[in-house]
């Protein structure tokens, strides 16, 4: 199939768009409106706020380990029918956690919504990237990436409004109409994808999946439970740590043997050093967003003195700036390629970083919108080129995997981030909140100058024959060939 390479886009890839974006949408937004709602939960149950945790952890755990089979079953389902296969599995664990009856039956629902978003995440990448073609993904993963980067700063917003007007329940059943406006309007835009058959597809590598799902799951269950009690010598936490460890080192070592079944995630991939640029700087920017997500409300209610709601208002500015900037650089990476604009949108966000470390308990609330407003501006100047790059750097059969490394690196980044947050803050103690915050924001720098190492291996300008005389392998090679390697790895094969 052509991709047409003019300047717009047209009406089919727009309706498109706009109908993955909706399905798309109500688990970026649940995943962080339930955050503001621990307390009115834990009244309702009569339980903990500890017990109340695994609300949100059982929802992250039920995605995280869903998602690798994703790459398989597009292959083997077809892209369409699985994406609404996840529309009904999120639509279903929807109605019942809006339904449920104790904290135990809303935990258990909450993963089964936690399912069908580990199917309708990724897929949102792989639809879109495949109907964009590589002369336009970057302004459609600039489009997408507005939704997934306001999601998760106004869905606290939309939370906070919900609890102050209806009942907890309506934050889960308010995905009922869009999930059904989602559901039939996906039946009339989104292709019909032929599968490529069980013969083509290969047997699902369970094996694999029986490892590296559960294997990532248990990491991000440490990173949660470490970011929870701020302690690394207890047995939640070494537990899940050591489970993380055997199985993704099991995975490694079943994924590189030769044999007839295809891995979930052909870990050759990273063999390109555009590829492993791409996922780690992905991985960066979702630990500096999550962690100024995380951080911004504790300063402005531990240190300010306001309560959840206004500090949800005030976060908005990082969700605007983000919105902004990740469009036009989207759009632009087209054309100027994807290493530049990632250069100086980690220079900005850094900046910004470092405003935050000088913040004191009376400095104006407009400063702090300003440079909330501005690291949201250079966090989308990085993530929607990033994204952008790494669909340009994949063969087309290839695009699922790397949805999939993608996705999960940036789920364990946003771990990492909120975990290094609740370990400086609750260090710092409830005598010196600010200190914590200022130290937070000077992990959130460390973290946005390591995303300027790793950007000059992205790839540059694209060559004007490079999505009509090159094939897709033959673009992969090429560009990781042209990324200029540290000093350090001159000479290292690819």
């Amino acid at each position: 199939m052509a991709h047409p390479s003019d300047e717009g886009l047209d009406p089919a890839l727009r309706r498109l768009i706009g109908v993955i974006l909706l399905g798309g949408i109500m688990g970026i937004l649940d995943g962080s409106m339930v955050a503001v709602a621990a307390d009115t939960l834990a009244k309702n149950f009569h339980t903990s706020l500890s017990a109340v945790g695994w609300v949100s952890t059982s929802y992250l755990l039920a995605l995280t380990v869903s998602i690798p089979v994703t790459t398989w079953a597009v292959d083997r389902f077809g892209g369409r029918r699985l994406w609404l296969l996840g529309l009904v599995v999120f639509l279903a664990g929807s109605i019942s956690s809006g339904l449920a009856w104790n904290i135990g039956s809303l935990i258990a629902f909450r993963v089964l919504q936690g399912l069908g978003a580990g199917l309708l995440d990724p897929l949102m990448l792989t639809l879109l990237a495949r109907s964009a073609g590589p002369s336009r993904i970057g302004r459609v993963m600039g489009l997408m990436g507005v939704v997934g980067s306001s999601g998760p700063v106004f869905g606290p917003v939309l939370g906070g409004l919900i609890l102050q007007g209806a009942s907890w329940r309506w934050m889960f059943l308010v995905n009922v109409p869009i999930g059904l406006a989602a559901l039939l309007l996906a039946l009339r835009v989104v292709p019909d994808d032929k599968p490529v058959g069980e013969h083509t597809a290969g047997k699902l590598d369970v094996l694999g999946l029986v490892l590296i799902g559960p294997g990532v799951a248990a990491a991000v269950l440490t990173l949660s439970q470490y970011a929870e009690r701020t302690e690394f010598l207890t047995w939640r936490v070494l537990v899940p740590l050591a489970a993380a460890a055997v199985l993704l080192a099991g995975y490694a070592v079943h994924a590189l043997r030769e044999r007839s079944t295809r891995p979930l995630i052909d870990l050759r991939l990273f063999t390109s050093r555009s590829f492993s640029a791409s996922v780690t700087v992905g991985s960066l920017v979702g630990l500096a967003t999550f962690a100024s997500l995380f951080a911004l409300p504790l300063y402005y209610q531990q240190v300010r003195g306001h309560d959840t709601f206004a500090s949800a208002l005030l976060l908005a500015p990082l969700g605007v700036g983000s919105a902004v900037s990740m469009p036009l650089t989207g759009r632009l990476s087209d054309k100027v390629g994807s290493r530049n604009l990632v250069l100086a949108g980690a220079v900005v966000a850094g900046l910004s970083a470092l405003g935050f470390t000088q913040l004191g308990a009376h400095t104006s609330q407009v400063w702090s919108g300003v440079l909330a407003f501005t690291i949201g501006l250079g966090l989308g100047s990085v993530g929607a080129p990033t994204i952008a790059s790494l669909y340009r750097t994949l063969p087309p059969h290839l695009v699922p995997q790397g949805s999939t490394v993608l996705y999960m690196l940036n789920q364990l980044g946003a771990a990492i981030g909120i975990a290094l947050v609740a370990l400086l803050v609750q260090s710092a103690g409830s005598e010196d909140p600010l200190g914590g915050f200022r130290a937070a924001y000077w992990g959130v720098t460390g973290a946005l100058a390591a995303v300027l190492l790793a950007a000059p291996l992205l790839p540059g300008r694209p060559a004007p024959q490079e999505t009509a005389a090159e094939s897709p392998d033959e673009r992969l090679d090429a560009q990781a060939e042209a990324a200029p390697a540290p000093v350090a790895a001159q000479g290292d094969g690819k």
